[in-house]
């Protein structure tokens, strides 16, 4: 993480509230806008309100409906299925599960005051999900067949049109009950190695019909088509989209999904390999278009993100211009005609007080219902211990998406209702997984520490008398590194184990989930388990880790080698840009990315928007190229070339700032 991170603190009473924004509260925002998995995005413009939704794989209740009027800031709505159940791996029974698989790839249109989403599940032919309110009730039907990936589009005559698949990509007029394809109308659109890959977003732009896709060539890309017909012939540009990762680096990965799981190092040579890739494009009511796509964004899973469109030859280009198909991590908000006030979808801690779950709850499958409760003692959430062979076999585990760049949850858990045999806690829900709880047996209570990756339990003996406990996960997501702890007061914590190792896989299609369970490894039903809260702290709920220093004097650093290069004084040139001024004058680009200096008046010349990394580290992006300030590594010449910093901070983008007391 950046040197000297400001961290909020922890509340000195009740549970965290703070949560990651991406409003800066000056005009800007920064990506992600959440910082917490949104997977396989769609979005849709109706009237002013924006709608999106995504994947939810195997986790219940399933696609989330948000809206927003600015695209930053986001309310949750709604969910459109409640339960998806398909048999015995839905629930986890038999030892059977759909990890990895359930609901994904979702469409969502709306026409005529209708809104739809279509949606992949596997094994199963495409579903259809409808509602005239948002919020719901949502219907629920299924196709003829399935369609892998598939965007719809409803036509200015009245017709829909369907595209779908990997690469070659088919598409098909709809029937009129959206139910199949209409006979003789498919067909296969692209050469296998045209460049198109998959997750289909299918458009109509004045007149003319536009396809974007995700594709993985060297790296993920953006690649988009377009045609004056809907079904072709298509021109394809191979790369609307492409290298933005915002200079993160790639991390813990799984070598395979057997297990005991074998784990690759992070690797901070790698190009490309979280590189922003599936997505689509929104026109707002103040006529900007705005490009929406997701990054793998390691651990903590699959983020979504928000850029500034650049059109260009008809093209839809991400990025501005001068710099096509890179994203500024930090620009300026859409044009609203009304300001919106900084929201969040979600609350992330939770005292159980409620008689419902929060909204941001999702079932590990398809839960047990009457094994779990809010009411049976209220003011905490009762889960009910079913056999289990594992936790991954677990039932009515509840479960919330983790949340970075770090987050703390920590668990009050009422242990005195377990029976022999239960295991009750909480849980990081992934491949590798690991679970903090307390173990019943018959000489009585104890902490464990289980890790997949080793395949060991650490346990600690609970002191006599004790039932409640508090059990805590601090997660670094930067790192990927967890380190876990208990209290029985609550103040002080002991640290149990070694630190655990959280991995980006592709085993479930998540990021690490933070999870509350119960189940019994004696093979029968046991106790329950009483969670009285989960807090989850989270010490940089916003875009930049460190305010910018208006007024100060910095002194700025290669983030690689450590070599001063000047100090300057940072005036506060509005939407969290500034200028830098050394002696009387300013550092000044021009227009072919040359950087000097230059007397006067501060202008669009002498402006940088001030960005972070995902780490910390500080880049400046000139105003006038749109691209970032480069020390470089060989000759020391100082230009504003760079299309964006490169993972491992060998090309000179990164600096470091301390405060100069003058």
């Amino acid at each position: 993480m950046g040197a000297h991170a400001q961290e909020e603190p922890r509340p000195a009473t009740g549970l965290s509230t703070s949560t990651w924004t991406p409003d800066n509260g000056n005009g800007t925002f920064t990506n992600p806008l959440f910082y917490d998995e949104f997977s396989d995005p769609d979005m849709i413009r109706v009237g002013d309100w924006f709608y999106l939704t995504g994947t939810t794989m195997h986790a219940m209740p399933g696609l989330p409906i948000l809206r927003s009027r600015d695209l930053v800031n986001w309310e949750f709505l709604g969910y459109a299925v409640d339960k998806l159940d398909f048999g015995p791996a839905y629930r986890l029974e038999d030892g059977k599960s759909i990890y990895g698989q359930g609901i994904w790839a979702p469409s969502l249109r709306y026409r005529n005051g209708t809104f739809y989403i279509f949606s992949n599940v596997n094994g199963r032919a495409t579903q259809i999900f409808s509602a005239t309110d948002p919020r719901g009730p949502w219907t629920h039907r299924e196709m003829k067949r399935s369609l892998h990936d598939l965007s719809v589009l409803f036509d200015d005559d009245g017709k829909a049109w369907v595209v779908w698949d990997h690469q070659r990509m088919h598409i098909a007029q709809l029937t009129d009950d959206l139910t199949d394809i209409v006979p003789g109308t498919e067909k296969v659109l692209f050469a296998q190695d045209a460049g198109m890959g998959e997750g289909a977003h299918l458009y109509k732009i004045q007149g003319k019909y536009y396809i974007l896709s995700a594709n993985y060539a060297g790296g993920f890309r953006m690649p988009a088509a377009r045609a004056d017909k809907v079904d072709g012939p298509y021109e394809v540009n191979q790369a609307i989209s492409k290298d933005e990762d915002f200079g993160m680096a790639k991390g813990y990965r799984l070598k395979d999904n057997n297990t005991p799981p074998a784990i690759e190092p992070p690797d901070p040579s790698a190009r490309n390999s979280n590189s922003l890739h599936q997505g689509g494009i929104v026109l707002t009511p103040a006529g900007e278009w705005w490009g929406f796509s997701m990054m793998d964004f390691n651990s903590v899973g699959r983020l979504l993100s928000l850029s500034p469109i650049t059109w260009k030859d008809g093209w839809p280009y991400f990025g501005l211009p001068g710099n096509l198909g890179r994203n500024p991590r930090t620009w300026v908000k859409p044009k609203t005609a009304a300001p919106s006030p900084i929201a969040v979808p979600f609350a992330r801690s939770d005292d159980f007080s409620g008689t419902t779950l929060q909204p941001l709850w999702q079932w590990n499958h398809v839960p047990v219902d009457g094994q779990w409760s809010l009411t049976e003692r209220p003011g905490f959430l009762r889960l009910h211990a079913l056999p289990a062979t594992s936790f991954w076999q677990a039932r009515n585990s509840l479960t919330q998406r983790a949340i970075g760049p770090r987050s703390s949850p920590t668990v009050t858990l009422d242990a005195s209702g377990l029976a022999a045999g239960d295991v009750a806690g909480l849980a990081l829900l992934n491949l590798p997984y690991a679970t903090l709880g307390v173990e019943k047996t018959a000489t009585g209570l104890q902490v464990a520490l289980y890790d997949q990756i080793t395949n060991r339990t650490v346990r600690v003996p609970l002191p006599a008398g004790a039932t409640r406990v508090q059990l805590r996960a601090d997660c670094d997501f930067l790192t990927e590194q967890a380190r876990f702890s208990w209290s029985v007061d609550g103040k002080d914590f002991a640290p149990i184990g070694e630190p655990f190792t959280m991995v980006f896989q592709l085993k479930t299609f998540q990021g690490v989930r933070y999870a509350l369970f119960n189940y019994n490894q004696s093979g029968k039903t046991g106790g329950h388990a009483d969670f009285d809260s989960i807090d989850v702290y989270q010490p940089n709920p916003h875009g930049l880790m460190r305010a910018i220093p208006f007024g100060q004097h910095i002194q700025l650093a290669e983030f690689k080698t450590g070599r001063k290069v000047a100090p300057y004084r940072v005036k506060d040139m509005g939407l969290g840009r500034v200028a830098l001024q050394s002696g009387a004058a300013w550092v000044s680009v021009d227009a072919k990315g040359n950087v000097g200096v230059r007397k006067g008046s501060p202008g669009k010349a002498e402006s940088f928007q001030w960005i972070e990394t995902p780490t910390g580290e500080l880049v400046l992006m000139s105003l006038v190229t749109n691209r970032f300030v480069r020390v470089d590594p060989v000759t020391h010449a100082v230009r504003a070339d760079s299309p964006g910093p490169v993972p491992d901070g060998s090309d000179g983008v990164r600096f470091t700032w301390s405060s100069i007391q003058r």
